[in-house]
Parts: C-alpha cells; sequence; structure tokens
C-alpha cells in the first residue's frame, strides 16, 4: 500500500535508513529528518499484511512549478520489486495532478529505476548550478 499520510511515516525507520545505509544523508542528524519530514510531501509504501514500511520517497515543492523528488528508499529486504519506480511514478502523478511541470532529481546509480517513470537526463546541464555544502563525496 502507497500512502503520503504523513502520520504513517515510521520516523524511526526512514532516519535509520537514511542516516545509516544510504549514501547521500549518510549520518543525517534525526532533527534534519525530522525537519525535512514537516516541510515536504511524505511517501510510504508499507506491507498490507503488518503495516510495516518498506520504501519511503520525500517530495520538495512549491505545489505550482518545481518539485525536488528525493531521498528515495526502498528497504533492501524489498529490492527488486519494482517499488522504486511505483514512489516516482506516484510522485511524478502527483506533481502533475497539482499542476507542477518540472520534477529533478539525482541519483548515483538507479538511472533505469527512474527512467521507467520517465525521467531523463537534464537536458542542459550548463544552466544547472548549486552550492552543497554538504560533507558527502
Amino acid at each position: 500500500m502507497l500512502s503520503s499520510d504523513p502520520s504513517q511515516i515510521d520516523v524511526d525507520r526512514v532516519y535509520r535508513w537514511l542516516s545509516t545505509d544510504s549514501y547521500w544523508a549518510a549520518n543525517r542528524p534525526r532533527d534534519i529528518v525530522e525537519r525535512s519530514l514537516e516541510n515536504s510531501i511524505a511517501l510510504g509504501v508499507y506491507r498490507t499484511d503488518d503495516q510495516t514500511q518498506v520504501a519511503f520517497a520525500r517530495i520538495v515543492t512549491d505545489r505550482a512549478t518545481f518539485g525536488w523528488l528525493c531521498d528515495v528508499y526502498v528497504d533492501n529486504d524489498e529490492r527488486g520489486h519494482g517499488l522504486g519506480t511505483w514512489l516516482a511514478e506516484t510522485a511524478r502523478d502527483l506533481l502533475a495532478d497539482i499542476g507542477v511541470l518540472r520534477i529533478i532529481l539525482a541519483t548515483k546509480d538507479a538511472h533505469g529505476v527512474y527512467a521507467k517513470a520517465g525521467f531523463v537526463p537534464v537536458a542542459r546541464p550548463d544552466r544547472w548550478m548549486e552550492i552543497d555544502r554538504r560533507n558527502t563525496p
């Protein structure tokens, strides 16, 4: 089951996944995870039998012009069943339903997952710039 109900998010589990098992949010402090959840649209995937959360994604958006799909994580035991693609498709459709026309994401190694949901490399990377103050590679 996939839900955008923020009250269903297992914050302990999401914090553990992101801070200990992701390359992009390694060592992210819990208070930062909690604040990011409060200020984003959170999507969770849950087992129907016991409601255990097995996947997560977060959408940062102004709900008008721009969306950023981030913090997509699928539990190691649940990978390979299309949950990441389902999260990406749901985020895409949710944003389209509210009129957001531009959605971005960044990935090191899951390009194929997101391509199934229609994501393509940035057409004009020369137009994008960043400030990245994280201490991650």
